[in-house]
């Protein structure tokens, strides 16, 4: 198995915690995503991920996954212990719903390939993309939060075990702080966050700072 993955990628870092999650080993290739050394974009890993993102995964049996959620989805299937889904339909439902509040309505948004485009074609400098990104993750943690605060009694997004909602909060939440969003503005999202640190799969996961 291969991973082809971005250290500062937040994607990549879900598909990576899941891994861990796992037990599962996967080889990593590294991936560059911003600067002059940018390669996703590059006729080699396009042959990859024609949609030039990272994270792609090649399995065991050579099949070639894209998207995150997909990937991890694919890793529960395939290592279904620790399940990262409920087993009752509706709290599955509810799981599902915050990774995609995350992938969808969060990180969607405040991606380098948008920030290129405010760049280039509206002309914002890096002072005005930042208020973009803090807008978008900001407004988008308001709704997460409220989705938690009804979230079943536990530590955690859905009980006391790690869900595929956390694999997908966590590395949001470690970004919107880096953007300088305080998570005491959250403190469902602060709680379970605090928690999930406290876990090596995530703690040695999340992702890191651009360099």
């Amino acid at each position: 198995m291969k991973l082809y993955d971005n250290e500062i990628s937040s994607a990549a870092s879900r598909v990576r915690i899941a891994l861990v999650l796992k037990g599962v080993t996967a080889e990593r290739i590294p991936v560059a995503i911003l600067g002059a050394k940018a390669e996703q974009r590059s006729a080699g890993y396009l042959s990859v991920n024609p949609q030039g993102l990272v994270p792609a995964l090649l399995t065991d049996e050579g099949e070639w996954l894209t998207q995150s959620l997909a990937i991890v989805e694919y890793l529960d299937e395939r290592y279904p212990e620790p399940p990262l889904l409920p087993r009752e339909p509706a709290a599955r439902a509810q799981v599902r719903a915050i990774a995609l509040a995350v992938a969808a309505e969060i990180h969607s948004l405040v991606t380098p390939r948008v920030a290129g485009l405010l760049r280039t074609a509206q002309g914002l400098d890096t002072e005005d993309i930042d208020v973009w990104k803090r807008h978008w993750a900001a407004e988008g943690m308001d709704a997460l939060e409220a989705l938690l605060a009804r979230r079943p009694a536990g530590r955690l997004s859905s009980g006391d075990m790690p869900t595929l909602a956390d694999v997908f909060l966590f590395p949001q939440a470690v970004n919107a702080e880096r953007a300088g969003l305080a998570l005491a503005r959250w403190p469902h999202i602060a709680a379970i966050v605090d928690a999930l640190r406290a876990i090596p799969a995530f703690a040695g996961n999340a992702p890191a700072i651009p360099r």
